[in-house]
C-alpha cells in the first residue's frame, strides 16, 4: 500500500480537521505548561504527559482490531527490514515539542509559543513538500501556497512587533524549532501509516520512542538538579497525553490528504484562535497582547484562504 492508495478527502473536511488539531495543540500546550510551572520542571511533566499518551495509545492499540492488524504488519515490515529507521523516528520530535511546552508556555503564553512553531512549521512545509518527503508526494510550490506561507510569516512578525516582555531569547528561538520538528513528524507519521495501515500504530510508534527519550532526560535533569515539587492533584494538569494521541493520531491520518504546508497552514487557525482565548482567559506572565494577537489570527486565516486556491481547484 501506498500514500496514493488513499482517497483524499475533501477539502473543507480535511482543512476543519487540521484545525481542530491545532486547537488541540493550543489547548495541551497551556496543559503542559502549566503542569511544568507547578513541578518545577518542565521534562518531568513532558514525561508525566507523553507516558499517560503511551498508555492510553497502548490500550486502544490492543483492544481495537485495526491496532492489533497495524502492529502486526509494523513488526512484519520491521523485521523485513522494509520499514526504515528513521520512518520510527517521529516520536523524537514528539518529544522535543511536550519538553519545550512545559519549560515555556507558562513564561511566554500559547500565543507567543505558538507564532513561534507556525514559522517552523511554515518553512519547514514548504521544503518537505517541494522535495516529496510527506505521503503526498512531491506537492509544486505554487505562488499561492508560497504567499500563504508569506502571510503566515507575517502573522509571527505582526506578533513578535506587539512586544516580547522579559522571555529570554531562547524561549522564542525553541519554539521555531519546535514547528520545523512537528512538520517533519507530521510527514514522517503519514509515511508510516501507509505502511502499516493505520494512524492508530503510527500513533503507537511515537509514544514509544518519545517516552523512552525524556524517560532518560528526565532522569538525568533530576539527578543535576534535584527533585520537582509534588505532584499537584487537580485532574486536568494531566490531560496533555490525552490530548497528543488525538492531535497525532488525526495528523497522520489527515496528511495525505492535504500535504505538509496545507496541513500547518489549517493547524495554524486552530492554534492561533484558540491561543487567543486561552490568553485571554487566562493570562501568562509574558506575552504580545490581546489586540496583537487578534491580529495574528485575521492573518494567518487569510494565508490559509490564499493558499488552498489551487489546492480546491483540483
Amino acid at each position: 500500500m501506498t500514500a496514493h492508495d488513499h482517497t483524499r478527502l475533501p477539502a473543507g473536511l480535511a482543512l476543519g480537521g487540521a484545525a481542530l488539531i491545532g486547537v488541540l495543540t493550543a489547548v495541551q500546550a497551556r496543559v503542559n505548561g502549566q503542569l511544568g510551572l507547578r513541578l518545577g520542571d518542565g521534562f518531568v511533566a513532558a514525561v508525566i504527559s507523553f507516558g499517560s499518551g503511551l498508555v492510553i495509545v497502548a490500550v486502544l492499540s490492543a483492544v481495537l482490531p485495526s491496532g492489533r492488524a497495524g502492529f502486526g504488519r509494523l513488526v512484519a515490515e520491521v523485521r523485513g527490514r522494509r520499514i526504515p529507521w528513521w520512518m520510527l523516528a517521529g516520536g523524537a520530535a514528539g518529544a522535543f515539542t511536550v519538553a519545550t511546552q512545559g519549560l515555556s508556555v507558562a513564561i511566554i503564553g500559547v500565543s507567543l509559543f505558538t507564532v513561534g512553531v507556525v514559522a517552523g512549521q511554515i518553512v519547514s512545509g514548504l521544503v518537505l513538500d517541494r522535495t516529496g518527503y510527506g505521503p503526498a508526494g512531491a506537492v509544486a510550490v505554487t505562488l499561492p501556497r508560497v504567499a500563504g506561507g508569506v502571510l503566515v510569516l507575517g502573522a509571527v512578525g505582526v506578533s513578535l512587533a506587539g512586544g516580547t516582555g522579559a522571555a529570554p531569547v531562547w524561549m522564542l528561538v525553541l519554539p521555531f524549532l519546535v514547528g520545523a520538528g512537528i512538520a517533519w513528524q507530521q510527514a514522517t507519521n503519514g509515511r508510516l501509516r501507509a505502511r502499516v495501515g493505520t494512524p492508530l500504530t503510527a500513533t503507537l510508534v511515537n509514544f514509544i520512542g518519545g517516552t523512552a527519550i525524556l524517560a532518560v532526560v528526565a532522569t538525568v535533569h533530576v539527578a543535576v538538579v534535584g527533585s520537582p515539587q509534588p505532584l499537584p492533584t487537580e485532574p486536568w494538569l494531566y490531560l496533555g497525553g490525552a490530548l497528543g494521541v488525538a492531535y497525532i493520531f488525526l495528523s497522520a491520518a489527515l496528511v495525505a490528504s492535504t500535504g505538509v504546508l496545507l496541513l500547518g497552514l489549517g493547524i495554524v487557525v486552530g492554534q492561533l484562535t484558540a491561543s487567543v482565548v486561552l490568553d485571554a482567559l487566562w493570562p501568562a506572565l509574558s506575552g504580545p497582547g490581546l489586540g496583537v494577537e487578534l491580529a495574528t489570527v485575521a492573518i494567518a486565516l487569510s494565508a490559509v484562504i490564499v493558499a488552498t486556491v489551487r489546492w480546491r481547484r483540483r
